[in-house]
C-alpha cells in the first residue's frame, strides 16, 4: 500500500512539474540560467538558516510545558526533520524529528506530534495571510478575482480568530469538535478526525495565555518574513527587481502548494504554486522558471545536507524511520 502511495505522489509531481513548466522556452530558460550571479545564493542560504533556527525557537517555546530545551538542542532535530520531509515520502520527517525527539529528551511522540500540528496550523494562516497581501499588488489579476481576494481576507480573518480561540480554550475547542464530528461527518471518517482534534488539544498545552499564542504567532511571522528575504536574494541572482509584497505572494503560494501531496521535497507542486504567483505578477515564463527551480534548489540542498551530517552525528539508520512510524502509531 506504502509503495503504491508513493507512485501515486510522484504522478502528481509530475503534474504538476508539467503545469509548472508548459510554455517556457528552453533557450530564453538556458540563458536565465547563464546569466544569473550565483554569490546572491549565499546571502540567501544565510537568510534560511535564520529561518530555521527561527523554527527551532518556536518549537522549543511549544515544548516548554513538558520540558525545557535550549535552541541548540532543539536544532539539529528540527534539521532533520527537514531533511526527512526532503528525502522520504509522505512527510516522514515529522514523525523522524519526534522520534529524535523522545529518544534524546524523553519528549513523548504523541505531545510533540502535537506541538508540529499547532506550527502547520499558524504557518498555514501566515502563508494564507501573505498570499492574499502580495495578490493586491499583482498585476495580472482580474477585478473579480479582487473581489474574491476581499471574500478571502474576510474569511482568513474569521479562521484566525476561531484558531486562536481554540487554542485558548482547548477543553470547549475539544467538545465542539466531538459535536461536529458526531452529527455532521459520516462514519468511517470520525475515528481519524477525533484523532486530530484530541492531538490539537494536546498541542495546545503550549498555549496556555494570550501571549503564548502572540509568541507563536510573531515567531512565525518572523519565520516567513525571514524566508521572504531568502526568495528576495534569490530574485537578486536574476536581476529580478520584484516587490516585497510579490515576494511574499510567491512565497505563499509556493508553499501552500506543498499541502498537495506528491513526491518527496514537494517536486512539482512548490513549482506549480511558485510559477503561479511569478506569473500574476507578470514575469516572463522562462525566466521565472529558471528563479523558481533555482529557489527550490537552494531551499532544499543546504538543509538536506546538514540534515545529513547531523543523521551521522545523532547515529540513526534506516531502520530509525520504522522506529519512528511504530511509535507514532
Amino acid at each position: 500500500m506504502r509503495r503504491w502511495l508513493t507512485w501515486i505522489g510522484v504522478a502528481i509531481s509530475v503534474v504538476f512539474l508539467f503545469l509548472a513548466l508548459r510554455g517556457i522556452r528552453f533557450d530564453e530558460f538556458a540563458l536565465a540560467m547563464q546569466r544569473a550571479n550565483p554569490l546572491w545564493l549565499l546571502p540567501g542560504i544565510a537568510f534560511y538558516l535564520l529561518t530555521v533556527i527561527a523554527r527551532a525557537w518556536r518549537w522549543a517555546y511549544l515544548l516548554r510545558p513538558l520540558k525545557a530545551l535550549s535552541v541548540g538542542r532543539v536544532f539539529p532535530i528540527v534539521v532533520i526533520g527537514y531533511m526527512g520531509n526532503n528525502i522520504y515520502p509522505a512527510r516522514i520527517g515529522e514523525l523522524l524529528r519526534a522520534y529524535v525527539l523522545r529518544r534524546d529528551t524523553g519528549v513523548p511522540i504523541a505531545f510533540s506530534l502535537a506541538t508540529v500540528l499547532i506550527e502547520r496550523m499558524t504557518d498555514g494562516i501566515v502563508m494564507i495571510g501573505f498570499t492574499l497581501i502580495g495578490l493586491q499588488s499583482a498585476p495580472n489579476v482580474s477585478a473579480r478575482a479582487g473581489q474574491v481576494i476581499a471574500i478571502a481576507i474576510a474569511l482568513f480573518a474569521l479562521a484566525s480568530a476561531a484558531f486562536f480561540w481554540m487554542a485558548l480554550v482547548p477543553a470547549r475547542a475539544e467538545r465542539l469538535a466531538e459535536a461536529v464530528i458526531t452529527r455532521i461527518i459520516p462514519q468511517r471518517f470520525r475515528s481519524p478526525l477525533r484523532g486530530v482534534a484530541q492531538r490539537f488539544v494536546q498541542g495546545a498545552q503550549s498555549l496556555r495565555s494570550p501571549r503564548d499564542v502572540l509568541a507563536v504567532f510573531l515567531s512565525t511571522v518572523v519565520v516567513w518574513l525571514l524566508e521572504t528575504m531568502k526568495y528576495g536574494s534569490v530574485a537578486r541572482a536574476f536581476d529580478l527587481a520584484l516587490p516585497f509584497s510579490g515576494l511574499m505572494l510567491i512565497n505563499g503560494l509556493s508553499n501552500l502548494f506543498t499541502v498537495i501531496p506528491g513526491a518527496p521535497g514537494a517536486v512539482g507542486t512548490f513549482d506549480a504554486g511558485g510559477m503561479l504567483g511569478m506569473r500574476a505578477l507578470g514575469v516572463d515564463d522562462s525566466l521565472a522558471a529558471a528563479y523558481v527551480l533555482t529557489l527550490h534548489v537552494v531551499l532544499w540542498l543546504p538543509v538536506t545536507s546538514l540534515g545529513v551530517f547531523f543523521v551521522l552525528r545523532e547515529g540513526l539508520r534506516w531502520s530509525d524511520l520504522r522506529r519512528a512510524e511504530e511509535a507514532a502509531a
